[in-house]
């Protein structure tokens, strides 16, 4: 069965990302996942709606945890934000992946 996979990550953790894209290649070869990202947005697209759309699309969201994604405002806000939020009506599995050593539990623990 087919899953989209839509990575959010810091523009910080670009390296992490491809690196988490190259590893996922055989399953992607299979026809088994597709990933987006908002590196795959062309020039001239209008970018939050593609993000958005793809967000809202996705089965899978991957969530690369740092401590640049936790600072940015864009990527807990609206993101993760919109992702929990999927997740939470079954239209979507989040899994949080700690890229680099940061205060995630702060954010990401129960209560």
């Amino acid at each position: 069965m087919h899953k989209t996979v839509f990575i959010s990550y810091s523009h910080k953790d670009e390296a992490y990302k491809d690196a988490l894209d190259e590893h996922l290649s055989l399953l992607k070869r299979n026809g088994l996942i597709s990933i987006w990202h908002d590196r795959k947005i062309t020039a001239g697209d209008e970018w939050k709606g593609q993000i958005d759309d793809n967000l809202d699309n996705s089965d899978i969201v991957l969530l690369l945890i740092s401590s640049a994604f936790i600072a940015s405002d864009y990527c807990i806000d609206v993101e993760m934000a919109k992702a929990i939020k999927n997740h939470q009506s079954g239209r979507s599995i989040i899994i949080p992946i700690i890229v680099r050593s940061c205060d995630w539990k702060e954010w990401f623990a129960p209560g």
